[in-house]
């Protein structure tokens, strides 16, 4: 006859069952969170993604030029506030492209800027001398045929005095000739359109002769050598009412005093 287990096998295993499930039923250890191991620094916070530092790239097509030839600069950036090209560019667009006419071996350098960081970008053009004749030393040309040989006015955009692209190339070639004759002083003068009441125009005008002015002050020349006038509306180089013409009078003219 078989015998049934006794009651103490029974509590004994019941006791072994419940403490396993107590055991199993415990609270779990939960995962580890990720731990941001980025050093901490002023204006950082543990754990709290920081912004993007500036990308910054820029290239030049071609970047070995004869002399008088021109080049294409092109940029691009990315995650920046304000980026600035030196040489007379200044203050551009996040990307884009520029054309330039170095006239010797040039370095340009990018800045991108943001509240996070500056990242710096750089690329140099090479001029080479293309061997054409020489032309006669300057010294044997007057100054003011050498004046009406170099100079060349700029002009503005309707409503606006600041200087633009082209005329920054225009100006670089400007200051290039002045620099080579320092005796030269010069006036410059603030055209406008017909538009625009009289005496706004003359303030718009003295703004763009002051544009120019501080311009070729930045790159080098003596304010000393500089003044300034405006004429606003009253000395229109064209006189037809078409934009082609307006375009025309919107200028600053560079004179020799």
């Amino acid at each position: 006859m078989k015998r049934s287990p006794s009651p103490f096998v029974y509590i004994v295993v019941t006791t072994i069952t419940l403490m396993l499930f107590v055991a199993g039923c415990g609270k779990k250890t939960p995962p580890v969170s990720p731990v941001d191991t980025r050093p901490v620094g002023p204006g950082v916070t543990p754990g709290v993604a920081r912004a993007a530092a500036p990308t910054a790239s820029i290239r030049a097509e071609p970047v070995s030029i004869e002399r008088g030839q021109t080049t294409t600069l092109t940029w691009t950036t990315s995650n920046a506030d304000e980026v600035t090209i030196d040489n007379g560019i200044g203050t551009v667009e996040a990307s884009g492209s520029r054309t330039v006419r170095p006239l010797e071996s040039t370095t340009y350098r990018l800045r991108a800027t943001s509240n996070v960081a500056v990242t710096p970008a750089e690329v140099r053009v090479t001029v080479t001398d293309d061997g054409a004749a020489t032309p006669p030393p300057s010294s044997l040309i007057n100054d003011a045929a050498y004046f009406d040989a170099n100079m060349q006015d700029v002009f503005f955009d309707l409503d606006d005095f600041s200087v633009r692209g082209d005329a920054r190339q225009i100006l670089q070639e400007n200051a290039r000739a002045l620099k080579e004759r320092p005796n030269i002083l010069i006036t410059i003068e603030g055209h406008c359109d017909e538009r625009g009441s009289q005496r706004y125009n003359l303030v718009l005008g003295d703004r763009r002769a002051n544009s120019v002015r501080d311009f070729l002050i930045s790159l080098g020349i003596a304010a000393n050598r500089i003044e300034t006038i405006s004429y606003g509306e009253e000395r229109p180089f064209c006189e037809e009412r078409t934009e082609e013409c307006w375009q025309l009078n919107r200028r600053a003219r560079i004179v020799m005093r």
